[in-house]
Protein backbone atom coordinates (compact mmCIF):
# COMPACT_ATOMS: atom_id res chain seq x y z
CA UNK A 1 0.00 0.00 0.00
CA UNK A 2 1.45 3.23 -1.24
CA UNK A 3 1.58 6.14 1.94
CA UNK A 4 1.37 10.08 1.16
CA UNK A 5 5.22 9.75 2.55
CA UNK A 6 6.33 7.09 -0.53
CA UNK A 7 4.50 9.28 -2.84
CA UNK A 8 6.53 12.22 -1.59
CA UNK A 9 9.63 10.99 -1.63
CA UNK A 10 8.61 9.29 -5.24
CA UNK A 11 7.78 12.87 -6.39
CA UNK A 12 11.59 13.96 -4.80
CA UNK A 13 13.52 11.24 -7.11
CA UNK A 14 11.21 11.80 -10.23
CA UNK A 15 10.73 15.77 -10.00
CA UNK A 16 12.37 16.66 -13.32
CA UNK A 17 9.74 14.70 -14.94
CA UNK A 18 7.42 16.23 -12.97
CA UNK A 19 8.79 19.46 -13.41
CA UNK A 20 7.66 18.63 -17.58
CA UNK A 21 4.29 17.90 -16.52
CA UNK A 22 3.92 21.12 -14.67
CA UNK A 23 3.14 23.48 -17.64
CA UNK A 24 0.80 21.73 -19.07
CA UNK A 25 -0.91 21.10 -15.35
CA UNK A 26 -1.17 24.73 -15.50
CA UNK A 27 -2.67 25.34 -18.74
CA UNK A 28 -5.51 22.81 -17.72
CA UNK A 29 -5.68 24.64 -14.41
CA UNK A 30 -6.11 28.39 -15.78
CA UNK A 31 -7.83 27.93 -19.12
CA UNK A 32 -10.13 24.65 -18.27
CA UNK A 33 -10.68 24.13 -14.68
CA UNK A 34 -10.29 28.02 -13.52
CA UNK A 35 -13.28 29.16 -15.62
CA UNK A 36 -15.32 25.81 -14.53
CA UNK A 37 -16.70 28.57 -11.30
CA UNK A 38 -18.63 30.29 -13.88
CA UNK A 39 -21.16 27.37 -14.12
CA UNK A 40 -22.65 28.69 -10.99
CA UNK A 41 -24.57 31.03 -13.31
CA UNK A 42 -27.29 28.71 -14.20
CA UNK A 43 -28.13 28.73 -10.52
CA UNK A 44 -28.01 32.55 -10.26
CA UNK A 45 -30.47 35.31 -11.56
CA UNK A 46 -26.63 37.19 -12.88
CA UNK A 47 -26.59 41.01 -12.70
CA UNK A 48 -23.55 43.04 -14.21
CA UNK A 49 -23.41 45.59 -12.02
CA UNK A 50 -23.12 42.70 -8.91
CA UNK A 51 -20.94 40.46 -10.96
CA UNK A 52 -21.28 36.66 -10.79
CA UNK A 53 -20.29 35.97 -7.24
CA UNK A 54 -22.53 38.80 -6.08
CA UNK A 55 -25.94 37.65 -8.23
CA UNK A 56 -28.22 36.02 -6.09
CA UNK A 57 -28.79 32.50 -6.23
CA UNK A 58 -32.12 31.09 -7.37
CA UNK A 59 -32.12 27.58 -7.22
CA UNK A 60 -33.32 25.40 -10.21
CA UNK A 61 -35.28 28.30 -11.69
CA UNK A 62 -33.08 28.62 -14.45
CA UNK A 63 -33.33 25.13 -15.65
CA UNK A 64 -37.12 25.11 -14.78
CA UNK A 65 -37.67 28.11 -17.35
CA UNK A 66 -35.52 26.35 -20.20
CA UNK A 67 -37.21 22.87 -19.44
CA UNK A 68 -40.84 24.83 -20.38
CA UNK A 69 -39.04 26.09 -23.68
CA UNK A 70 -40.09 23.97 -26.94
CA UNK A 71 -37.55 25.29 -29.16
CA UNK A 72 -35.05 23.76 -26.14
CA UNK A 73 -36.65 20.69 -26.89
CA UNK A 74 -36.35 20.98 -30.58
CA UNK A 75 -32.81 21.46 -30.60
CA UNK A 76 -32.24 18.95 -27.77
CA UNK A 77 -33.99 16.15 -30.29
CA UNK A 78 -31.67 17.62 -33.50
CA UNK A 79 -28.82 16.88 -31.25
CA UNK A 80 -29.97 13.59 -30.43
CA UNK A 81 -30.50 12.65 -34.17
CA UNK A 82 -27.23 13.95 -35.54
CA UNK A 83 -25.24 12.98 -33.09
CA UNK A 84 -26.48 9.47 -33.35
CA UNK A 85 -26.60 9.63 -37.42
CA UNK A 86 -22.92 10.54 -37.00
CA UNK A 87 -22.21 7.60 -35.04
CA UNK A 88 -24.36 4.93 -37.88
CA UNK A 89 -23.03 7.30 -41.00
CA UNK A 90 -19.67 8.72 -40.36
CA UNK A 91 -17.69 6.91 -37.91
CA UNK A 92 -16.79 3.39 -39.35
CA UNK A 93 -16.31 5.43 -42.50
CA UNK A 94 -12.36 6.42 -41.81
CA UNK A 95 -11.70 2.45 -40.43
CA UNK A 96 -12.92 1.27 -43.70
CA UNK A 97 -10.85 3.36 -45.57
CA UNK A 98 -7.62 3.23 -43.73
CA UNK A 99 -7.96 -0.42 -43.71
CA UNK A 100 -8.20 0.00 -47.72
CA UNK A 101 -5.32 2.00 -47.71
CA UNK A 102 -3.56 -0.24 -45.94
CA UNK A 103 -4.51 -2.96 -48.44
CA UNK A 104 -2.79 -0.90 -51.05
CA UNK A 105 1.12 -2.44 -51.40
CA UNK A 106 3.08 0.53 -53.40
CA UNK A 107 3.92 3.17 -50.70
CA UNK A 108 3.69 6.51 -53.16
CA UNK A 109 0.02 5.35 -54.08
CA UNK A 110 -0.68 4.57 -50.32
CA UNK A 111 1.04 8.02 -49.71
CA UNK A 112 -0.71 9.35 -52.49
CA UNK A 113 -4.49 8.45 -51.31
CA UNK A 114 -3.42 9.82 -47.69
CA UNK A 115 -3.01 13.31 -48.50
CA UNK A 116 -5.83 13.57 -51.17
CA UNK A 117 -8.26 12.25 -48.18
CA UNK A 118 -6.30 14.29 -45.26
CA UNK A 119 -6.23 18.00 -47.05
CA UNK A 120 -9.68 18.87 -46.57
CA UNK A 121 -9.30 18.26 -42.92
CA UNK A 122 -7.46 21.84 -42.69
CA UNK A 123 -9.80 23.95 -44.64
CA UNK A 124 -12.25 25.50 -42.08
CA UNK A 125 -15.46 25.34 -41.71
CA UNK A 126 -16.35 28.88 -43.03
CA UNK A 127 -14.45 27.96 -46.37
CA UNK A 128 -16.04 24.75 -46.47
CA UNK A 129 -19.43 26.34 -45.95
CA UNK A 130 -18.50 29.05 -48.48
CA UNK A 131 -17.50 25.98 -51.13
CA UNK A 132 -20.76 24.61 -50.80
CA UNK A 133 -22.84 27.70 -51.10
CA UNK A 134 -21.52 28.29 -54.05
CA UNK A 135 -22.09 24.92 -55.61
CA UNK A 136 -25.34 24.40 -53.66
CA UNK A 137 -26.92 28.00 -53.18
CA UNK A 138 -29.44 29.56 -55.67
CA UNK A 139 -26.61 31.15 -57.87
CA UNK A 140 -24.16 27.93 -57.89
CA UNK A 141 -22.58 25.45 -60.04
CA UNK A 142 -25.95 22.87 -59.25
CA UNK A 143 -28.55 25.25 -60.21
CA UNK A 144 -26.84 26.85 -63.32
CA UNK A 145 -26.57 23.55 -64.50
CA UNK A 146 -29.89 22.25 -63.84
CA UNK A 147 -31.48 25.71 -65.85
CA UNK A 148 -28.76 24.67 -68.43
CA UNK A 149 -30.55 21.35 -69.27
CA UNK A 150 -34.36 22.99 -68.49
CA UNK A 151 -34.88 21.56 -65.26
CA UNK A 152 -36.08 23.26 -62.42
CA UNK A 153 -33.70 24.56 -59.64
CA UNK A 154 -33.43 23.64 -56.33
CA UNK A 155 -31.79 25.21 -53.03
CA UNK A 156 -30.66 22.16 -50.93
CA UNK A 157 -28.96 24.23 -47.81
CA UNK A 158 -32.60 26.08 -47.51
CA UNK A 159 -34.59 22.65 -47.56
CA UNK A 160 -34.61 20.96 -44.26
CA UNK A 161 -35.59 17.44 -45.60
CA UNK A 162 -31.66 17.23 -47.26
CA UNK A 163 -30.14 19.73 -44.36
CA UNK A 164 -29.20 16.78 -41.90
CA UNK A 165 -27.83 14.53 -45.29
CA UNK A 166 -25.93 17.61 -46.45
CA UNK A 167 -23.82 17.16 -42.70
CA UNK A 168 -23.17 13.63 -42.57
CA UNK A 169 -21.68 14.53 -46.38
CA UNK A 170 -19.57 17.07 -45.71
CA UNK A 171 -18.45 16.16 -42.27
CA UNK A 172 -17.18 12.79 -44.11
CA UNK A 173 -15.42 14.59 -47.10
CA UNK A 174 -14.04 17.09 -44.46
CA UNK A 175 -12.54 14.79 -41.90
CA UNK A 176 -12.88 10.99 -42.91
CA UNK A 177 -8.80 11.38 -44.38
CA UNK A 178 -8.05 12.93 -40.73
CA UNK A 179 -9.57 9.99 -39.36
CA UNK A 180 -8.06 7.42 -41.18
CA UNK A 181 -4.51 8.58 -39.49
CA UNK A 182 -5.12 7.33 -36.05
CA UNK A 183 -5.99 4.15 -37.79
CA UNK A 184 -3.43 3.62 -39.97
CA UNK A 185 -0.92 3.98 -37.04
CA UNK A 186 -1.74 1.55 -34.93
CA UNK A 187 -1.93 -0.86 -38.03
CA UNK A 188 1.41 0.47 -38.11
CA UNK A 189 2.05 -0.94 -35.02
CA UNK A 190 1.49 -4.25 -35.87
CA UNK A 191 4.55 -6.83 -36.32
CA UNK A 192 5.02 -7.61 -40.28
CA UNK A 193 6.21 -11.22 -39.47
CA UNK A 194 2.26 -12.24 -38.53
CA UNK A 195 1.23 -11.31 -42.30
CA UNK A 196 4.36 -13.42 -43.16
CA UNK A 197 3.75 -16.09 -40.88
CA UNK A 198 -0.25 -16.20 -42.16
CA UNK A 199 0.78 -15.83 -45.70
CA UNK A 200 2.50 -19.04 -45.48
CA UNK A 201 -0.17 -20.69 -43.33
CA UNK A 202 -1.73 -20.36 -46.89
CA UNK A 203 -4.00 -16.97 -45.41
CA UNK A 204 -5.56 -14.84 -48.51
CA UNK A 205 -5.68 -10.41 -48.10
CA UNK A 206 -8.74 -10.68 -46.30
CA UNK A 207 -8.20 -13.47 -44.00
CA UNK A 208 -4.80 -11.60 -43.06
CA UNK A 209 -7.29 -8.29 -42.25
CA UNK A 210 -9.97 -10.38 -40.46
CA UNK A 211 -7.52 -12.18 -37.99
CA UNK A 212 -4.63 -9.62 -37.41
CA UNK A 213 -5.63 -6.10 -38.53
CA UNK A 214 -8.94 -6.05 -37.30
CA UNK A 215 -8.19 -7.37 -33.67
CA UNK A 216 -5.09 -4.87 -33.57
CA UNK A 217 -7.21 -2.13 -34.60
CA UNK A 218 -10.62 -3.34 -32.17
CA UNK A 219 -8.94 -1.37 -29.20
CA UNK A 220 -8.60 2.08 -31.08
CA UNK A 221 -12.07 1.89 -32.55
CA UNK A 222 -13.17 0.94 -28.58
CA UNK A 223 -11.66 4.71 -27.50
CA UNK A 224 -12.39 6.39 -30.19
CA UNK A 225 -15.88 5.27 -30.18
CA UNK A 226 -16.13 6.01 -26.29
CA UNK A 227 -14.73 9.55 -27.11
CA UNK A 228 -17.35 10.31 -29.70
CA UNK A 229 -20.43 8.94 -27.61
CA UNK A 230 -18.99 11.46 -25.07
CA UNK A 231 -19.46 13.87 -27.35
CA UNK A 232 -23.12 13.10 -28.34
CA UNK A 233 -24.63 16.37 -26.98
CA UNK A 234 -22.04 18.54 -28.69
CA UNK A 235 -23.45 16.46 -32.24
CA UNK A 236 -19.65 15.63 -32.19
CA UNK A 237 -17.96 15.89 -35.27
CA UNK A 238 -18.13 19.43 -36.65
CA UNK A 239 -20.43 20.39 -34.13
CA UNK A 240 -20.90 24.37 -33.50
CA UNK A 241 -18.49 25.37 -36.35
CA UNK A 242 -20.24 23.06 -39.03
CA UNK A 243 -24.03 23.92 -38.34
CA UNK A 244 -23.55 27.64 -37.01
CA UNK A 245 -21.73 28.19 -40.69
CA UNK A 246 -24.32 26.47 -42.70
CA UNK A 247 -27.56 26.48 -41.18
CA UNK A 248 -30.05 29.46 -41.45
CA UNK A 249 -33.71 30.03 -39.97
CA UNK A 250 -35.51 27.99 -42.95
CA UNK A 251 -33.35 24.96 -41.56
CA UNK A 252 -33.97 25.71 -37.95
CA UNK A 253 -36.25 22.61 -37.43
CA UNK A 254 -34.18 20.11 -38.42
CA UNK A 255 -30.48 21.73 -37.63
CA UNK A 256 -30.62 23.89 -34.63
CA UNK A 257 -28.86 21.70 -31.84
CA UNK A 258 -28.16 22.70 -27.92
CA UNK A 259 -24.36 24.47 -29.10
CA UNK A 260 -26.31 26.75 -31.64
CA UNK A 261 -29.21 27.35 -29.34
CA UNK A 262 -27.27 28.66 -26.69
CA UNK A 263 -25.17 31.22 -28.79
CA UNK A 264 -28.88 32.68 -30.13
CA UNK A 265 -30.01 32.51 -26.71
CA UNK A 266 -27.26 34.06 -25.05
CA UNK A 267 -25.98 36.40 -27.99
CA UNK A 268 -29.11 36.81 -31.00
CA UNK A 269 -32.23 36.75 -28.43
CA UNK A 270 -31.02 38.44 -25.41
CA UNK A 271 -31.44 36.26 -22.98
CA UNK A 272 -30.48 35.82 -19.93
CA UNK A 273 -26.85 34.19 -19.12
CA UNK A 274 -28.12 32.29 -16.24
CA UNK A 275 -30.24 30.17 -19.12
CA UNK A 276 -28.03 30.02 -21.19
CA UNK A 277 -25.34 28.42 -18.93
CA UNK A 278 -27.98 25.95 -17.51
CA UNK A 279 -28.49 24.75 -20.90
CA UNK A 280 -24.29 24.09 -21.32
CA UNK A 281 -24.36 22.58 -17.70
CA UNK A 282 -27.48 19.74 -18.74
CA UNK A 283 -25.58 18.84 -22.39
CA UNK A 284 -22.19 18.78 -20.23
CA UNK A 285 -23.76 16.35 -17.43
CA UNK A 286 -25.48 14.15 -19.95
CA UNK A 287 -21.84 13.88 -22.20
CA UNK A 288 -19.95 12.49 -18.71
CA UNK A 289 -22.87 10.61 -17.81
CA UNK A 290 -22.66 8.70 -21.55
CA UNK A 291 -18.76 9.03 -21.26
CA UNK A 292 -18.65 6.53 -18.43
CA UNK A 293 -21.51 4.19 -19.03
CA UNK A 294 -20.08 3.77 -22.47
CA UNK A 295 -16.61 3.20 -20.76
CA UNK A 296 -18.16 0.74 -18.53
CA UNK A 297 -19.97 -1.12 -21.18
CA UNK A 298 -16.75 -1.54 -23.02
CA UNK A 299 -15.05 -3.01 -20.36
CA UNK A 300 -17.39 -5.68 -19.56
CA UNK A 301 -17.45 -6.29 -23.39
CA UNK A 302 -13.50 -7.17 -22.59
CA UNK A 303 -11.97 -3.59 -23.63
CA UNK A 304 -9.09 -1.35 -21.85
CA UNK A 305 -11.22 1.64 -22.03
CA UNK A 306 -10.05 4.99 -21.38
CA UNK A 307 -9.14 4.60 -17.87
Amino acid sequence: MRTKTGLIKRMVEYKYMYLLVLPLAAYYVVFDYGPMYGIILAFKEFNFSKGIMGSPWIGLANFKEVFELDEFWLAFRNTIIISFGRLIFEFPVPIVVALLINEVRRAGVKKFYQVVYTFPHFLSWVIVSGIMVNFLGTFGVLNQLLELVGLQKINLLVDPSHFRSLIYTSSLWKDMGWGTIIYLAAIAGINPSLYEAAAIDGAGRFQQMQHITWPALKGTVVILLILQVGRTMSSGGGGFDQIFNLYNPAVYEKADILDTYIYRRTFALGSSYGTSTAVGLFKSVINCVLLVMTNRLAKRWGQEGIY
